[in-house]
């Protein structure tokens, strides 16, 4: 029988020497900070938002773990197989796929181009409405994402410490406006490399720790089995159920691509590099260490369930989340270790920090280069250009601030921030893909496809938020059991007593509001590629001889040849690669490429005529 505990009792053992730990790390991101700031190199617009194309290898490989591996994952991943079971770990092999595709038809478009915004794609492939609407999309859906990132480590900080949430939201976004308002691009690969450290070093002590205590690996796995929490193959092929093969692999696939093939906070790491294989290099290790987190993580909600097996603390009304499992496991099991619970909660927050330092950056270089430059400020100084950046960053740190009060309402974390991947990355990855891998696609089919794909995406995934909320879709849960607790609600106030509530019926549904959220980005993206598609061949497909064939994806330049309609593509991508002709931005003259100024699309002149223009 468990003994009864109370919150009280939790938050007590988090002791002055982990909030030493715990100061100490955001001590050292700040100080990574001020070092780049006011040490390093004078910086400038480029070195503030692509570190000057200096990096090497490591740094990015780790910042590119670190953006997007965040305290969703750490927390939400072990909450998920708790709760749903270990099936989600497929997403493995999603990972597999998603990163030969993201480096060898996506990132060398936007290499060669040269861009500081992906979205200087869509203007120089359409027109600026289009970029413009991109940009747009991406500001949103990053803004929301960032909420969610601080909002979850703070649920685990108040959880552990007892201290007010707020406070702690307070204190990580002021941490990380700090040092990425100070430093940098640079400041967060560098900072980003600790802070995988960190992470990878609490979650693997913590694991261990865990399973030791509860007996061992054999006991772990024998109760994950009889917990029925190791169906780990499922074929249905229904897109409505939540998690299967099919959905992870599939939906997982596309839910990815969006982060790692067109995504802004990843374009910026893979522009940082001095030379393009470095970007490709830092993907595969990327690969393995992301390979490496996502079974630690699984194999930590086994550990977390063998623990809880017979007294769900959920259940027992000792936490109300499932988010809330892992700081709970932490600080029953290390609570003893003065110090290793705050180097846990370090650990949490380095991959919170990380996130939303990437996205503040990635927000700046977004707004400047597509908004301020693009539009309102097309001659800025880089002085001005430099002190933009710098108050952007501020202001959308500040900005994360204000939203997290949303992000609490989101329910659970995981599956809320791939939601939002899905809804917003899946219209963007769409628009993207239709112009690297549609070359008569043109911009009425681009604008229609995009605004056609969000709409109908966001139709879904409200609708299904709703349907959730009135109690209408429910995402059943594997059993959990509160017998071997010892339940007395007298001896703490942090025990609920359950009243039975008597649940109002509503109508059934739209069936595609029980879509698996995964399939959100697939949706989205072939949404795009169908009307986007069918809408430029009824209104005047693009001529393919006016492209310039570096805005298209290698993958289709490698068999254009042989495809009607295409083949003069071809043969121009040919010929540009005989005479070793280096792009670098298709805005630049430079380039042999200019603007045409009726239709937005690019057309292509000889050396001699660019030389008189």
């Amino acid at each position: 029988m468990a003994d009864a505990v109370s919150l009280s009792d939790v938050s007590a053992q988090f002791t002055w020497l982990d909030y030493v730990v715990f100061s100490l790390m955001l001590a050292a991101s700040a100080s990574i900070g001020v070092f780049f700031g006011c040490f390093g190199k004078k910086q400038n617009s480029s070195e503030f938002l692509r570190a000057g194309k200096s990096m090497g290898t490591f740094p990015v490989s780790m910042s590119l773990i670190a953006s997007f591996m965040s305290a969703i994952t750490l927390l939400g991943t072990p909450s998920e197989v708790y709760q749903f079971g270990a099936i989600y770990w497929l997403i493995i092999f999603a990972y597999a796929l998603v990163m030969p595709t993201a480096a060898f038809l996506y990132i060398p478009v936007f290499q060669k181009l040269d861009v500081t915004s992906s979205y200087e794609y869509l203007e120089l492939r359409f027109h600026r409405s289009v970029r413009m609407l991109g940009s747009g999309i991406f500001v949103l859906q990053m803004l929301m994402y960032m909420a969610i990132v601080v909002y979850a480590p703070a649920l685990a900080l108040s959880q552990v410490t007892g201290m007010n949430i707020y406070v702690l939201i307070f204190l990580i976004c002021a941490v990380c406006i700090f040092y990425t308002t100070i430093g940098g691009m640079k400041a967060i690969l560098y900072t980003d490399t600790m802070q995988v450290v960190i992470m990878y070093g609490a979650m693997i002590f913590v694991i261990f720790k865990a399973m030791t205590d509860v007996g061992g690996w054999d006991f772990v796995w024998e109760k994950a089995t009889e917990g029925g929490r190791l169906e780990l193959i499922n074929f249905d092929p229904n897109p409505l159920t939540r998690h299967t093969v099919f959905t992870i692999l599939g939906g997982g696939y596309f839910t990815w691509l969006t982060i790692y093939g067109v995504n802004q906070a990843q374009v910026q790491r893979y522009m940082s590099v001095r030379k393009p294989y470095m970007a490709r290099r830092a993907l595969w290790i990327n690969l393995v260490m992301l390979a490496i987190l996502m079974l630690t993580c699984s194999y930590a909600g086994l550990v977390i369930y063998a623990k809880y097996h017979d007294c769900d603390p959920i259940k027992q009304g000792l936490i109300t989340k499932g988010d809330q499992l892992f700081p709970l496991l932490v600080m029953e099991t290390l609570g003893s270790w003065p110090g290793m619970p705050g180097f846990f909660v370090a650990g949490i927050c380095s991959g919170a920090l990380s996130t939303v330092a990437a996205g503040m950056n990635s927000l700046a270089a977004i707004t400047l280069e597509d908004f301020i430059k693009g539009t309102f400020w097309p001659n800025i100084s880089e002085e001005n250009a430099t002190r933009a950046s710098r108050g952007l960053s501020l202001f959308y740190g500040l900005l994360t601030f204000a939203l997290v009060f949303v992000a609490e309402q989101l329910g659970n974390i995981l599956s809320a921030a791939l939601s939002i991947f899905g809804m917003i990355g899946g219209p963007l990855l769409g628009v993207f893909t239709l112009g690297m891998f549609v070359p008569w696609a043109n911009t009425k089919g681009a604008m229609v496809g995009t605004v056609s794909s969000l709409l109908f995406t966001f139709w879904i995934g409200i609708g299904a938020q709703i349907a959730k909320a009135y109690g209408q879709i429910v995402d059943p849960k594997l059993p959990t059991s509160i017998e071997g607790c010892l339940l007395n609600v007298t001896q703490s106030a942090d025990y609920v007593t359950q009243i039975p509530i008597t649940v109002q019926e509503y109508e059934e549904p739209l069936a595609i509001f029980r879509l698996s959220y995964l399939w959100y980005s697939a949706v989205g993206c072939f949404t795009v590629l169908i009307i986007g598609t069918l809408v430029s061949l009824c209104t005047g497909k693009q001529d393919v001889r006016k492209l310039n064939p570096e805005s298209i994806s290698p993958g289709v330049l490698a068999v254009a040849k042989w495809i009607p309609g295409l083949k003069e593509l071809g043969k121009d991508y040919e010929a540009e690669n005989s005479k070793e002709i280096q792009s670098t931005n298709l805005g630049s003259l430079n380039t042999g490429y200019v603007p045409d100024v009726e239709d937005g699309k690019l057309g292509k002149y000889t050396t001699s005529e660019v030389a008189h223009l």
